[in-house]
């Protein structure tokens, strides 16, 4: 019989002592190998961060916007220009006034007598066809004008060119702007006070600062809330440049990786920088307000390099919290930020105590709220964007920091904007109406350049511009197209050709009758051609324009500058044809400028960020009407102003500024219009309502009211007086259109071409008035 063998208790307890120890190794391996993924995945992503870190940093940091200016203040001797509107302008741009002038930016104004003499220091500026340095000089005005213009040894100056005012840009669509500024030229004050309150150990971390969290996490143990930060400039530079505002561990644990890398790879200096140009300083409408240097410009209207000791300590105060610190709505908030980065500057040395106690007591300093914004001409950057699309990219606007030179006039642009407010606020209360909006475009004669437009009552609004948009019936302005059709046929119309003013009909092919009549309801008979204008008769116009035939009157409309749908019906002879305030300003300008058409234009140059010049808009011209036919035209349109529908505003100019002008008034009197223009000026007034409803404003107690308010107050010359080529003038009788002599009733002074003198003279009654009529004085 077998013995079977009894198993060791030993060997049985060494079999059951090796399972731990399996279990310990496999734990082990599978901790190292989980370890090893951990560590892997952090390094990939550790990898990833230094790499968006670099590519960002070293390629195109931010998007920045096209910066659009308006045109520079040129002044020479002789400019028209009174005090008041010099000192706009100089104030516009953010010149300061000062006993006595010491740096760029600065004036000085004496008196002496009913002369002004300024003392300027200009800033210098990078125009598009040279670099001009800042530099002195010596201004006197007497009698509204520059009587002397000297450098600052006293030698006469040419010209001088004050640098232009910005108006605006092109912005990405993520709203941001910025103004661009090397660490070199940045303030060395500004650039210390913001280490001594942002982060004073900055030069002496690696991207964090453990000293500082473990300061910041004592003062918000001890407060019981979070009332420090522990992050570093360079953490706060990770946060706005990279990352998102998520408050969270896991995005603060990426920002510090991302901070470390930042300061590992570039030098604190670019560090710095970057921060000065990325930092979020505000908000100015749509757009936010990121880095000093255009902080600088949106709170104070100054150049960086300009700012006093207490305007510095409010931009870094900003730094803090832009919205809550908001100089405009919190002035209490700011004060106390502001007084406390002054504490800051002179405890690290950076200030003594007399400038400590100076800049505390100083005020904030900021521009009035509301009137700088980085779109401050909204109306006129439309217009700006629309002619620019035609040659480059919107994403080339929006993101490559071109520099864009416009035609816009400040003086011009402010003055419509105020005028329109005012008074179509006047005419809603006189006539108890309420919803009336305007528009005005306004160009110089000749270069046709805009100088200003307004789509709004409310002009800095935005919102529909009814300058460029507001398609409607333009009424009587067309009436002076139609005459000119027949001026340009000097063989069988002259001013004072009769043409009858009775009543006419015309039956369309679809049999319906158009049978327009004069506003006084009253026919005339046979009159003088120029009366038919100057008096606005529908019915003489109406049966000059069949006569000349529709489609001769189409072509003046288009040689005069106008694309857009023309109705073919007898209609369109009396303003059934719709356009914008622009596209009327554009046809008038080719009457303003002697027969010229020029395309309107708003743009003179456009650079890049460097200053190269990429593009001109040089000036395009071409004779469409013969000068004789244009002047002639031109005449009647004075007389419109002297003794038609606008006289009863002429009274508030002087007799020897020629004006000429036309009013407009469409059906029900929806529309009110009126062109008119001097030798300097053209201007197109628009005032009815957004919904078409009827208003009780004709064009005289409407558009005119803005245009005279306007052209009052801008310092300009007269039309043309000297008759070109083969013109000349003589007397007629207005009644019969023959001769006559100056002191005969009813005597009119006309401009006329070889051959339309007439051969006989009327019967003569002398004129018993002392007075000399205005065109007696206006030749004298």
């Amino acid at each position: 019989m077998t013995r079977r063998r009894r198993k060791s208790p030993n060997r049985r307890r060494g079999k059951r002592s090796t399972a731990p120890r399996h279990g310990w190794a496999l734990a082990r391996l599978w901790f190292w190998y989980g370890l090893g993924v951990v560590t892997l995945i952090a390094l990939l992503w550790v990898l990833y961060l230094n790499h968006v870190v670099q590519e960002k940093f070293e390629g195109k940091k931010w998007s920045v916007p096209a910066r659009v200016y308006a045109r520079p203040l040129e002044l020479y001797q002789g400019l028209a220009l009174t005090a008041e509107l010099f000192e706009q302008e100089l104030l516009a741009i953010g010149y300061r006034p000062v006993e006595r002038v010491s740096g760029p930016g600065q004036y000085a104004r004496q008196r002496s007598g009913g002369t002004s003499i300024y003392q300027v220091y200009s800033r210098g500026f990078e125009f598009w066809d040279q670099d001009e340095s800042a530099r002195r000089f010596e201004l006197s005005l007497a009698s509204g004008r520059v009587s002397t213009l000297r450098d600052a040894s006293g030698d006469p100056l040419p010209l001088m060119r004050l640098e232009p005012e910005e108006i605006g840009g092109i912005f990405p669509a993520h709203g941001e702007d910025r103004l661009l500024v090397r660490l070199e030229d940045v303030p060395p004050r500004l650039g210390e006070t913001l280490l001594a309150v942002e982060d004073r150990n900055f030069l002496d971390h690696h991207g964090i600062s453990f000293s500082g969290i473990a300061r910041a996490a004592w003062a918000n143990l001890r407060a019981g809330g979070v009332v420090q930060g522990g992050s570093t400039l360079t953490q706060q530079l990770v946060k706005n440049f990279y990352l998102t505002h998520e408050r969270s561990f896991s995005r603060k644990i990426q920002e510090a990786i991302m901070a470390v890398l930042l300061d590992w790879h570039y030098d604190k200096a670019e560090i710095l920088e970057t921060y000065i140009n990325e930092v979020y300083l505000g908000q100015s409408g749509a757009q936010g307000v990121h880095g000093f240097a255009l902080g600088a410009q949106h709170y104070f209207r100054q150049p960086l390099s300009e700012l006093d000791t207490s305007q510095t300590a409010l931009l870094i105060a900003l730094v803090k919290g832009a919205s809550y610190y908001n100089p405009w709505r919190h002035p209490e908030r700011a004060l106390e930020r502001r007084d406390l980065v002054l504490k800051v500057m002179a405890r690290e040395g950076l200030i003594d105590a007399a400038t400590l106690r100076q800049a505390r007591e100083a005020p904030l300093g900021i521009v009035p709220s509301g009137d700088y914004n980085l779109q401050s001409y909204p109306a006129f950057i439309e217009l700006v964007k629309r002619q620019l699309s035609r040659d480059y990219r919107e994403e080339d606007l929006q993101s490559d920091g071109l520099r864009i030179f416009t035609s816009l006039s400040p003086m011009v642009q402010r003055r419509a904007e105020r005028v329109m407010s005012e008074r179509v606020h006047r005419l809603e209360q006189d006539y108890g109406i309420e919803g009336l909006q305007g528009a005005t475009v306004v160009t110089s004669v000749g270069a046709g350049e805009v100088l200003a437009m307004v789509g709004d009552r409310n002009a800095r609004s935005g919102g529909f511009n009814r300058a460029l948009d507001a398609r409607r019936p333009i009424g009587s302005l067309v009436k002076p197209f139609v005459y000119l059709t027949a001026l340009e046929q000097p063989e069988q119309y002259g001013p004072a050709t009769l043409i009858s003013d009775e009543p006419v009909t015309v039956e369309a092919k679809n049999g319906q009758r158009w049978q327009p009549r004069n506003a006084s309801l009253e026919s005339h008979g046979e009159v003088p051609l120029y009366l038919g204008l100057v008096n606005s008769y529908n019915q003489a116009t109406a049966r000059l324009g069949m006569e000349l035939g529709l489609e001769s009157v189409y072509q003046t409309l288009r040689r005069a500058g106008f694309d857009g749908h023309i109705p073919q019906v007898p209609s369109i002879l009396l303003g059934a044809v719709e356009m914008t305030p622009t596209e009327v300003a554009g046809i008038y300008h080719t009457l303003a400028a002697e027969g010229v058409y020029t395309p309107l234009r708003a743009i003179r140059e456009v650079l890049t960020a460097e200053g190269e010049p990429l593009r001109r808009y040089p000036l395009s011209v071409e004779q469409r009407f013969s000068t004789e036919g244009s002047f002639q035209l031109q005449y009647l349109l004075q007389l419109v102003l002297r003794e038609g529908t606008g006289k009863q505003v002429y009274q508030q100019f002087p007799d020897d500024l020629a004006l000429a002008g036309k009013t407009g008034t469409t059906n029900d009197q929806r529309d009110s219009w009126f062109a008119g223009f001097s030798g300097q000026h053209l201007a197109v007034v628009w005032l009815g309502r957004d919904n078409n409803k009827e208003t009780p404003l004709s064009g005289s107690t409407g558009a005119l009211q803005v245009w005279a308010d306007l052209m009052g107050e801008l310092p300009t010359q007269g039309a043309a007086l000297a008759p070109p080529g083969d013109v000349s003038f003589d007397w007629l009788d207005q009644s019969t259109g023959l001769l006559s002599a100056e002191r005969c009733e009813g005597a009119v002074w006309l401009p006329l071409r070889e051959g339309q003198t007439p051969q006989t003279s009327a019967p003569c009654h002398l004129d018993r008035s002392e007075s000399p009529r205005w065109w007696q004085r206006l030749w004298r």
